[in-house]
């Protein structure tokens, strides 16, 4: 698994690229003689590499984009249900519920036309499908952006109820354009897509004044082949592996433990720089120093209502590290316990547990007892003493309701075979073994423990979290005070005695 561990913000993402577009073009000029617009040449090369830039850090992890299509879907499905377009509402669940083949799909789609791009293969077709897809890059990014204005309770076709931009308002909180790997705000993703358009108009119009390389049958070889190594690739990230290039906070060699704090505390120490005050009359905006506001508050309070403020930066940036909390099962928060564990602990993630559940009925017996008071004569003290007995008066069967659970075959094989041999051989082994898993109450842990036969200690935490994690379902996590060590898909768990010998020492 390759770790990468760098800053890097879009202008310098965009300067690189611009870099490799110019030596891309400088080796179209060596190439191709005969081409002589160079600032088709420049752009094919630009927006090409971007696009394979931009989907091959997808392509690692496949399943962030799965999650972020589904976050998509499910905003698109509360957004439709409330207007007159509410008959395709339904449509969206069904969608997420294939999110990781259209995003496999997707991701594999978007790298192939970049290639398509930088070679000029197909040049009418290829500016086409890159035209589309931008628009549709467009009108996801701008989606997102423009929710922002959409206060909690108003539906975003309600354009009569939106209200100034905040940025809480927004339910998916970035494009994804660049999975992991960079984070980019929905205002900032959505200009770059409205920048993007003016290549891709400019395509559709000029496409025959695209560079081409090699012949067209090895334009088309190299489609082909990209695209079938492509789509095995992306498979092997979440399918038959975790992703070999991780881009979360979660990665291997991170110390959980220290950077939460170091983050939390920052966040703690953040200072309040102005005050957003509202007139309640004409709803005019008025913003005041801290200090100000402190010292005047009083001759504000009855004309004015305070709406927001603006803090200061946190000297620590905050990842989803500082979301890390782990509750036991009546709901206590357990994290610092958790991550202050000594020695090594296996961590047995599963962000969902795979069950249908039913109401159904059993029989059992209701018995009715009669109590009754007797006389008991003792010979050897002559003394008479009172005794309450009780015998069975009547077994009436009767009907009580319960929930049962029924588990995915293929999902609890995977924890009888794997996951229950290694957590045996680790506690026997002095390795503690914890289970975290998304969604779970006590019944269904009692359920799913009697399944599976794990005799383990389990607790539950965030769903996302969880997928945060791990890209595997279920995972394993080896954490060492706090710090995680290393982390496999189920289909890659080594023995313990294998584990032991690479990592624990």
């Amino acid at each position: 698994m390759i770790l990468l561990m760098f800053s890097i913000t879009l202008p310098k993402l965009l300067l690189g690229v611009g870099l490799v577009a110019g030596l891309l073009t400088g080796a179209v000029a060596l190439i191709n003689k005969g081409q002589k617009n160079w600032v088709m040449s420049y752009l094919q090369n630009f927006t090409g590499f971007l696009f394979v830039f931009s989907g091959f850090v997808k392509a690692a992890d496949p399943l962030g984009t799965a999650y972020k299509l589904v976050q998509y879907f499910t905003e698109f499905e509360t957004t439709f249900e409330g207007t007159w377009m509410s008959s395709i509402a339904p449509i969206f669940p069904k969608l997420s519920e294939f999110s990781s083949t259209i995003s496999v799909g997707f991701v594999t789609f978007e790298i192939v036309l970049g290639l398509m791009l930088i070679i000029g293969a197909k040049k009418k077709l290829t500016s086409w499908l890159f035209f589309i897809l931008v628009v549709v890059f467009t009108f996801l990014t701008g989606f997102t952006y423009l929710t922002g204005y959409v206060p909690e309770g108003a539906n975003f076709f309600n354009f009569g109820n939106w209200a100034e931009y905040n940025a809480n308002n927004m339910k998916v909180t970035d494009c994804g354009c660049f999975g992991d790997f960079l984070k980019l705000e929905p205002k900032i993703s959505f200009f770059k897509d409205v920048f993007l358009l003016f290549p891709a108009i400019y395509f559709l119009f000029t496409f025959k004044d695209m560079h081409q390389l090699f012949t067209q049958k090895t334009r088309d070889i190299l489609i082909v082949a990209s695209t079938i190594l492509l789509l095995i690739y992306c498979i092997s990230n979440f399918k038959w592996d975790i992703p070999d290039i991780d881009f979360r906070p979660f990665n291997i060699g991170k110390d959980v433990k220290t950077q939460r704090t170091a983050e939390l505390d920052a966040m703690s120490n953040v200072q309040i720089k102005s005050w957003i005050l509202e007139h309640n009359t004409d709803g005019r905006k008025l913003e005041l120093p801290n200090a100000q506001y402190m010292k005047e508050f009083q001759s504000y309070k009855t004309e004015w209502k305070v709406v927001d403020n603006i803090q200061t930066e946190p000297t620590v940036k905050k990842t989803k590290l500082s979301d890390f909390e782990v509750m036991d099962l009546d709901g206590e928060d357990v994290t610092e316990e958790f991550l202050s564990e000594e020695g090594y602990t296996l961590m047995i993630v599963a962000h969902e547990l795979k069950y249908d559940s039913e109401m159904a009925t059993m029989v059992i017996q209701d018995t009715t007892y009669l109590t009754d008071t007797i006389m008991v004569f003792e010979l050897e003290t002559k003394e008479e003493t009172q005794q309450i007995v009780r015998s069975i008066s009547s077994v009436v069967p009767s009907d009580q309701r319960y929930v049962k659970y029924n588990w995915d075959i293929d999902y609890i094989d995977k924890y009888k075979n794997v996951i229950r041999p290694l957590a045996d051989q680790a506690l026997s082994n002095g390795v503690k073994v914890k289970a975290v898993m998304g969604g779970a109450d006590e019944d269904i842990v009692r359920s799913f423990k009697n399944v599976t036969g794990l005799d383990i200690e389990f607790y539950k935490a965030d769903d996302i979290l969880l997928k945060t994690i791990v890209r595997s379902n279920p995972g394993v996590v080896l954490w060492n005070n706090g710090k995680i060590i290393y982390k496999w898909h189920y289909k890659k768990v080594p023995t313990f005695d294998t584990m032991a010998s690479q990592f624990i020492r």
